[in-house]
């Protein structure tokens, strides 16, 4: 019976894990993969298949179109195959293009003008953009949000904000020339800059101050390690008359939806660069594992619509590794493009399959190099208990 018992809870504990990961990453490549089907449709490009997942074909049907939609086997992303595609990456077949009558090729991917193939590659990650912001958008309008004001209520003894100079009472207007409208504005622009000089403007008795501080930096263990944290050492306001909840607009709900999609944006390419100057470590660095044990947790702590929340983060997240220059990757296609607009004809075929063959080992070495990370990860939370 004990043996059941546990079988019984480590069976629902994966579950647990496997059916948010599922349901998060699913929503996320359905709409990545949905922005390049569309738009290839209205380019009059043909398309062969629309797969969630990889490998074998579990369930499917055909549209009237001839397009086969299917659920593959492995459900860690999804592609659109285009007429002419020798696979799910659009590496043309030239074999299957010499054996085209005319009709085919006017629909095949590769027939198209640059500017097309273009809009078509593109088409993904600013869908994923485009979802982020809805998602965000949304929330903001369907719930509104509490904001507290960026009042200081307590400086601590020896902290960053004490070297620099703030003192309680003091209101923070600025952060490096951007508006702070509450006091989550101005933790979050804190905790991204661990050891970066910010410059404050900050109302103190009715007269704006300037002041200068370098937030001191904390690790805090995350789901996807060890993350360093930037602290300045001060208290928000305890008085309730300072918290209240914001409602806000259709219009205005889009701009803060914009605005978080680039805040995400934003500290991805701050913990890049300082992860290419030594300042940040790649155990942060997350694949698979992680994000279906992130999920997990989400889906337990604050249900669906922490689900919701991390599909956005999550979307952003896909949405900009696609667009690096990497051949297999979005952004390796738009490489490509770039190059064939310059010179006027594209890359041999040779040059692109080398590339392509380049950006699938970088693919697999970070994917290899992130799920090693996710395995350190579940092991130390295992012997912590968690």
């Amino acid at each position: 019976m004990d043996l059941l018992n546990v079988v019984g809870g480590a069976t629902t504990n994966l579950l647990g894990y496997i059916v948010p990961f599922l349901f998060v990453l699913t929503v996320v490549v359905f709409i990545h993969e949905l922005g390049h089907f569309l738009v290839g449709r209205w380019c009059g490009v043909g398309v062969t298949s629309f797969s969630i997942g990889f490998g074998p074909e579990l369930v499917g049907f055909n549209d009237r179109r001839g397009t086969r939609w299917k659920l593959s086997a492995i459900p860690l992303g999804g592609y659109v195959k285009f007429v002419g595609d020798m696979n799910g990456a659009s590496v043309p077949d030239s074999d299957a293009a010499a054996r085209m009558n005319p009709a085919e090729r006017a629909i095949s991917f590769h027939a198209q003008n640059v500017w097309k193939r273009v809009a078509i590659v593109a088409a993904g990650p600013v869908a994923n953009f485009l979802l982020a912001i809805a998602v965000f958008a949304g929330a903001i309008y369907a719930t509104g949000r509490y904001e507290v004001a960026p009042r200081v209520s307590a400086v601590q003894p020896g902290s960053a904000a004490e070297r620099a100079g703030f003192q309680a009472g003091d209101v923070v207007l600025t952060i490096n020339g951007s508006a702070i409208h509450n006091f989550a504005d101005m933790q979050r622009t804190v905790s991204g800059a661990a050891g970066d000089r910010l410059d404050f403007t900050v109302e103190r008795g009715g007269v704006t101050t300037p002041l200068t501080a370098t937030p001191d930096t904390f690790e805090d263990k995350t789901p996807f390690g060890t993350q360093r944290i930037g602290r300045l050492g001060i208290q928000g306001p305890r008085d309730a008359a300072e918290v209240k909840l914001v409602r806000y607009g259709a219009l205005d709900s889009l701009k803060i939806g914009v605005a978080e999609t680039y805040f995400v944006v934003d500290r991805t390419f701050s913990y890049i660069g300082k992860l290419i100057t030594g300042r940040e470590s790649a155990d942060q660095l997350s694949g698979p594992m992680g994000i279906a044990r992130v999920s997990g947790q989400a889906a337990k702590i604050g249900g669906i619509g922490a689900l919701v929340g991390l599909i956005a983060v999550l979307s952003v997240s896909i949405g900009l590794i696609n667009l690096f220059p990497v051949p297999m990757l979005d952004g390796g296609h738009l490489m490509f493009y770039a190059v064939e607009i310059v010179r006027g004809r594209p890359l041999s075929e040779r040059a692109q399959e080398i590339g392509f063959r380049i950006g699938l080992a970088l693919v697999l070495m970070l994917m290899l190099f992130a799920t090693w990370n996710d395995i350190l990860h579940i092991g130390a939370a295992f012997n912590r208990g968690t």
